[in-house]
């Protein structure tokens, strides 16, 4: 059974990051996101046929995400190295092209053991979605089958609820009124 992490200061992280376009490479870590609210979310593989689709989807979005005074940040077990190949490679050879947001690589697995989305005997992760208050307080957290691609518009949405500062029933969206 899954320890509760949801309400509590969220586990710190350092991982080599690759940028968006694919050429810097860099480090991040949880407390370069002091004061804002961070999306960070784990996929399995590079060059696999569901993770292009999250990917480009957040960052078909990604303007939605900075309106909210929001970071994304993409995690996987894979070096930054086969991410920057990724992000470079050809739109027919599953090429990811130009992202507005850097991917992260956890190939220590810690990052991923430590938010409890490590599938160990693979060396993978779960598709894991953590949002981080800008406290560092882990608010919301959902993790998915492989198979199953997750929703950037419900993202936004739990997004949105959780800034809007009250009780948010059943598919409450902005505008509507809390409890």
């Amino acid at each position: 059974m899954a320890e509760r992490m949801v309400g509590l200061k969220a586990p710190h992280f350092e991982m080599k990051t690759v940028d968006g376009e694919g050429q810097a490479f860099s480090k991040v870590s949880l407390d370069d996101y002091k004061g804002k609210w961070l999306v960070m979310f784990f996929y399995p593989l590079d060059f696999t046929f569901v993770c292009p689709t999250e990917i480009k989807g957040i960052n078909s979005q990604i303007d939605a995400f900075k309106k909210l005074n929001a970071e994304v940040l993409g995690v996987s077990t894979d070096s930054e190295h086969s991410h920057k190949a990724w992000i470079n490679a050809a739109h027919d050879q599953g090429g990811l092209g130009k992202l507005e947001f850097p991917l992260a690589s956890d190939m220590t697995q810690k990052v991923a053991k430590d938010y409890g989305v490590l599938i160990e005997e693979e060396g993978i992760a779960l598709r894991g979605l953590f949002i981080i208050d800008p406290e560092g307080i882990l608010r919301y957290s959902v993790v998915h089958d492989l198979n199953v691609g997750r929703s950037v518009d419900e993202t936004l949405r739990v997004l949105q609820a959780l800034k809007a500062g009250g009780l948010c029933p059943i598919d409450w969206k902005p505008g509507d009124d809390l409890l």
